[in-house]
């Protein structure tokens, strides 16, 4: 070989590109975030057969539905189905009942564990995304760092076909340089009512409240927990972040409880507006300072109430978009505010003495959050990054104005913002100190989330889905960011990750109808007959004779009920698809004028069935029902065999004199084999 040509091959050589090594993982779905939306997308997609890698930055699965929040925010029940719905009914399964909707945090946690066990997926703790690589709009890979403690461990790379983005924080989605808000929207971008800055009175410091270290003297600096002076126009955009709080799981029982102690840096100053707050409207329990719900086995969930309470607010603004160090610095502060909280209210002398007495009595409970001494896991992160996708949803949507028909799931929640800022304004007496931010705005039905809301821009991402940091102004994400619908979105998310792989097209590009077909045929992604659901305003499946008249109550189901005052007959006629066994249910609004002895009708395969209902207390008569939620709960008449498409109903007999009737919804539930 002459020199030359030994030259020109060095040379080849030096120029070649080098092929990178094979990634760590080759998936088909990669689900980054072990919320309760990213574990069952993961669950979802691993049953449809496609391999799964599900990635959780920390330690546990389930987000904040483990994480503390026990007691589920719903808005109306028929807006939670599929797995989201199956979620609660495994909750109701493990306190032996129907369905449940409080639960503790490490009950929860154990469920959200059953689905990836069920379902084979592969997890990974303590990995947080570092890099994100893209061939044009397509996601190739991601690089996970390290994100525990103790030795330090190398980079992990993950290649797949489609990426789902279930976090909290929408961190996928921004390191894919996908479009996201942070903060609030003016009014005047989407043409809203109550986007931008809300000065209400909802969670509000009463009037005339100083807000200066020595009352009068502005030159003595304003007291702690104040975000500063004045206040934009109502409507106004920022960048600004609703509260966070840590929902905390408390106990009474001694046996149980860890007391409260001092926290590391305690400074009783910053709890000088509390006692500011008191002496204008002074506590009569602890009841005026926390919402406490109480959940199983003497367990609570406490969460923000009134002026001055667990959200610690204007300290999380940075928090979406900052790195993990910084991160970690605004959660440890707010663990810091809520722990010196709870302390001075229960020792500081100018608390009222059956106040400080009544918080003495509880702590933190022993038997949940162990590794971190009983304190949540999971800081709750309502709002942060939200993706600006192919739809956004807004308060159009919300409250009926305009209506998608791509829907692939419901919210029903309130228009709910936490407060975002303490400020100082002018009163009729001089300065004082209110809250800024907090909206909640509902009395509308359940409402469809569009697909495109979870897809990004098809110039941004094409192999990319967000359930959760989805695309939503900021006060339409108030009434959406709860965790049933999060993991409804999730489902639908895994679904159509499924549908686009399969057919080898960008996300946008899946048949969204064939989509919304299977969501609603194979509600739990694995072929299991489904339930038979007959709210009582679904067309043609009922029948009314007599004095029936729509109402509306709160508790309901779907967006009525229908009630009567006088005679009439009230038919249920499920549409039965597979033949078999079914639990037959009945839901409606708890009311104790309602009628006690209402006759009940179940046709079924075999014949017919009868019995008298109370609708009062259906407890007294000893039927099963699920741990309530507020004042309804789905009733069991008897489990009966029902054909396919034979002949079947339930019928509900109302008479002059015996009192009100109320048909509200149907379900029939596959009874489990013999």
């Amino acid at each position: 070989m002459t020199p030359c040509l030994c030259a020109l091959l060095a040379c080849a050589l030096v120029l070649a590109p080098r092929q990178p090594p094979p990634p760590d993982f080759d998936v088909d779905v990669l689900v980054y975030g072990g919320t309760s939306g990213g574990v069952i997308a993961a669950y979802t997609a691993q049953t449809y057969g496609k391999r799964v890698l599900l990635v959780e930055p920390g330690r546990r699965l389930g987000g904040m539905s483990s994480g503390g929040l026990g007691q589920t925010d719903i808005g109306n029940k028929y807006a939670v189905t599929g797995l989201g719905l199956d979620f609660y009914r495994r909750m109701g399964a493990y306190y032996g009942a129907f369905e449940a909707w409080q639960f503790e945090p490490k009950a929860a946690e154990q469920v959200f564990e059953s689905y990836v066990d069920e379902a084979g997926v592969e997890v990974l703790f303590s990995r947080r995304l570092k890099q994100v690589q893209k061939a044009g709009a397509a996601i190739q890979t991601i690089t996970l760092e390290y994100a525990g403690q103790g030795a330090a461990s190398r980079d992990l790379v993950v290649r797949a076909k489609i990426f789902i983005d279930a976090t909290y924080e929408g961190d996928l989605l921004a390191k894919a340089g996908v479009s996201y808000a942070v903060g609030r929207e003016a009014d005047s971008v989407y043409g809203e009512t109550l986007g931008g800055v809300q000065l209400m009175t909802g969670h509000q410091m009463p009037d005339g409240i100083d807000p200066y270290r020595r009352p009068g003297d502005p030159t003595s600096g304003l007291l702690p927990e104040i975000s500063g002076v004045g206040v934009e126009p109502n409507g106004a955009g920022d960048r600004k972040v609703q509260a966070y709080n840590f929902r905390m799981t408390l106990c009474e029982d001694p046996a149980r409880r860890l007391p409260i102690t001092r926290p590391d840096g305690y400074d009783p100053a910053r709890y000088e507006l509390l006692i500011r707050l008191m002496e204008k409207r002074p506590w009569t329990s602890l009841h005026d300072g926390f919402i406490i719900s109480r959940m199983p086995n003497g367990k609570t969930d406490w969460n923000n109430r009134g002026g001055f309470s667990t959200d610690f607010i204007g300290k999380n603004w940075e928090y979406p978009e900052a790195d993990y160090d910084r991160r970690a610095a605004i959660r440890k502060a707010h663990e810091d505010y809520q722990k010196g909280l709870l302390y001075f209210i229960a020792t500081d002398a100018r608390v009222p003495e059956r106040i400080r007495q009544e918080m003495q009595a509880w702590g933190v409970c022993r038997d949940e959050f162990l590794d971190t001494g009983g304190w949540p896991h999971q800081l709750y992160v309502r709002e942060a990054r939200r993706l600006i996708g192919e739809y956004v949803m807004t308060e159009h949507n919300c409250v009926g104005r305009e209506t998608v028909e791509d829907g692939i799931g419901m919210a029903a929640y309130t228009m709910d913002s936490h407060n975002v800022q303490r400020v100082v304004v002018q009163g009729p007496s001089g300065p004082m100190v209110k809250n800024e931010g907090n909206v909640e705005v509902g009395g509308f039905p359940p409402y469809p989330i569009a697909y495109r809301a979870i897809t990004p821009k098809r110039t941004e991402a094409t192999n990319l889905l967000a359930p959760v940091a989805l695309s939503a102004s900021h006060i339409a994400y108030g009434s959406i960011r709860m965790e049933p619908v999060f993991m409804v979105l999730g489902q639908s998310a895994a679904v159509a990750a499924v549908m686009a792989i399969d057919a080898g097209k960008p996300v946008q590009q899946i048949d969204v109808a064939a989509l919304q077909r299977e969501l609603r045929e194979n509600p739990l992604a694995d072929g299991r007959t489904p339930e038979v659901l007959v709210d009582d305003q679904l067309q043609g499946r009922v029948e009314m004779r007599g004095a029936w008249a729509r109402a509306q109550a709160r508790g309901q189901y779907g967006l009525s009920m229908a009630r009567a005052e006088g005679d009439g007959v009230f038919r249920f006629l499920p549409e039965v698809r597979r033949p078999g066994r079914y639990k037959v249910y009945l839901y409606w609004p708890r009311d104790e004028a309602l009628a006690t002895n209402v006759p009940v009708e179940i046709r079924h395969a075999e014949g017919a069935a009868h019995l008298t209902l109370n609708q009062r207390s259906p407890s007294q008569q000893g039927i099963e029902q699920g741990l309530q939620h507020g004042l309804s709960a789905w009733v069991l008449l008897g489990e009966h065999p029902f054909a396919a498409g034979g002949e079947a109903y339930v019928q509900l007999t109302a008479s002059a004199g015996a009192g009100p009737v109320v048909a509200d919804a149907l379900l029939l539930v596959p009874a489990p084999e013999r």
